[in-house]
């Protein structure tokens, strides 16, 4: 089978992106064979912004019903790759709009939302970003926070989480978990990072590890091409084996760089100290995989590698359906 085919056979989902999505946006990733998308932009928000999150996606889907359509279960995701459709799943990249109240986090559920990510790099009522300078891991009512999270069948992202409250959540939730968009430090050690052990922990509960195209992770920088991707792919693949490893590539589209939206992503709570200078810094994505519609490369280098078609398959999209499937139910 040709790559082409391969890929347009195939179910893929990326499990992040943070793009200010319009409609130009879902026409790439329509044209690149994406059947979802994990659109997750919240990241300091109180509740209010949390629900308005949800009312602007409402917005957006209904002006776009002919090519988008908004995602609750994995049979939503099969319709959307049957219909030729780009799916939306509501995702956040922070628990802050549930604020002290864990009974929200099934009213988010029950509004659409089904990913959430523990912390956003920094310390909040449940546990530590990977930018806290002493991250002490999960809290008391953190662990009640994911008791909510499971039973209300939300998935537990993690990639920005730090490495102790990564490993205690993993431990103790009773569901697998995801980190959505993430590189091994075992090919390049920044902080951004996460080490082998953490991605060892999450695919033995059965989690699922998103590799990101995130340029300052990977070892080359803003040179990186696809082929470079693929070698992190490669990496957590050779250690935690083809069931657990797939795609969330971190795109921030329509996003000015240095801009309003990246600075205030890149300080603490929004308003704090300047955590990174990934708001200003100039960044460029991998070549050949820079935008959606370019999908079908990563597809192409994978078979160019002899990969099987079934792992191939499970990459590009099979894996994080096994995944919800066990989480959102």
């Amino acid at each position: 089978m040709t790559s082409n085919d391969l890929h347009a056979g195939s179910i893929v989902i990326d499990a992040l992106q943070c793009s200010d999505f319009n409609r130009e946006l879902l026409l790439d990733a329509q044209q690149g064979g994406v059947s979802a998308i994990n659109a997750s932009s919240v990241l300091w928000e109180n509740f209010r912004g949390g629900m308005e999150y949800i009312s602007m996606w409402r917005e957006k889907l209904a002006e776009n019903v002919d090519i988008a359509m908004a995602i609750r279960t994995t049979d939503d995701i099969r319709r959307a790759k049957a219909e030729g459709k780009v799916g939306i799943i509501m995702g956040w990249q922070n628990t802050s709009p549930i604020e002290d109240r864990l009974d929200y986090f099934a009213l988010f559920k029950d509004l659409g939302v089904n990913i959430m990510q523990l912390t956003y790099n920094t310390q909040n009522f449940f546990g530590a970003g990977y930018l806290e300078a002493k991250d002490s891991g999960l809290t008391g009512f953190g662990r009640e926070a994911v008791d909510a999270m499971d039973e209300s069948g939300i998935l537990i992202d993690l990639s920005h989480v730090g490495i102790q409250t990564s490993l205690d959540t993993i431990e103790y939730s009773r569901k697998p978990v995801a980190i959505t968009h993430c590189l091994p430090s075992a090919l390049f050690d920044v902080p951004r990072n996460k080490p082998d052990e953490v991605f060892q922990a999450c695919a033995a509960k059965g989690g699922v590890i998103g590799t990101s195209l995130f340029a300052p992770g990977l070892a080359n920088g803003n040179n990186a091409t696809v082929a470079d991707v693929v070698d992190a792919l490669e990496h957590t693949l050779d250690l935690v084996g083809e069931d657990h490893v797939a795609i969330g590539t971190d795109f921030n589209h329509n996003r000015s760089r240095p801009g309003p939206w990246l600075i205030w992503a890149n300080k603490d709570k929004g308003t704090g100290r300047i955590l990174a200078d990934f708001g200003s810094a100039k960044i460029s994505k991998p070549e050949g995989i820079r935008h959606s519609r370019e999908f079908g490369n990563l597809t192409a280098e994978m078979q160019r590698r002899g990969w099987s078609e079934d792992r191939i398959v499970k990459i590009l999209g099979g894996n994080w359906m096994r995944l919800f499937d066990q989480t959102w139910g």
